[in-house]
């Protein structure tokens, strides 16, 4: 009986997560199919590409690019929930091996590895992680925001998908 209930207890504690460091910066909305294909095109998505989501919600742009596009992909979510939900839709997506899901803080992850970055933040957001993303990413690595520019930094390319805006950015030599 006793060790029943260590095992119990046990079992609780590895299943219960401690909340996020701090509150999420968006709320999640996931980004509309077009929008997701939309924004993967405009990045010219390729087999070769590691694209990462920051702020990546139900995984659906990384895993859409595995399935699509071959592309290996890495979100990045600070709600646990939203990873957990993640990582087993990429499994039935059958692309949990071309796939990543970290549950952290896309202010202070590592992006270095990205070819492409896509974002669905707000203005505000975006504007706090444009020197990040200039310092971090290598020049080449290509930016999709969906709706939001990035800070004051002019976009080389913007289409209009279902009433959506998305901005394309390259980041340049240094």
């Amino acid at each position: 009986m006793f060790r029943s209930v260590l095992l119990l207890a046990a079992f609780v504690a590895s299943t219960s997560q401690p909340p996020p460091v701090h509150p999420p910066d968006v709320h999640f909305a996931a980004t509309p199919q077009p929008v997701v294909d939309a924004m993967l095109k405009l990045a010219h998505v390729t087999p070769a590409d590691v694209v990462y989501d920051l702020g990546s919600g139900d995984g659906r742009i990384v895993i859409l690019a595995a399935q699509k596009y071959g592309a290996r992909g890495v979100g990045i979510e600070i709600v646990h929930d939203l990873v957990e939900r993640s990582r087993l839709i990429a499994r039935e997506g059958e692309v949990a091996d071309r796939v990543t899901f970290i549950e952290g803080d896309l202010f202070t992850a590592d992006i270095s590895p990205a070819t492409v970055v896509t974002l669905w933040l707000t203005a505000g957001v975006n504007a706090r992680l444009e020197p990040k993303l200039r310092r971090e990413l290598r020049p080449g690595t290509r930016i999709v925001a969906h709706q939001f520019p990035i800070g004051d930094w002019p976009p080389e390319a913007t289409q209009r998908v279902d009433g959506e805006e998305i901005f394309l950015w390259t980041v340049p030599p240094r």
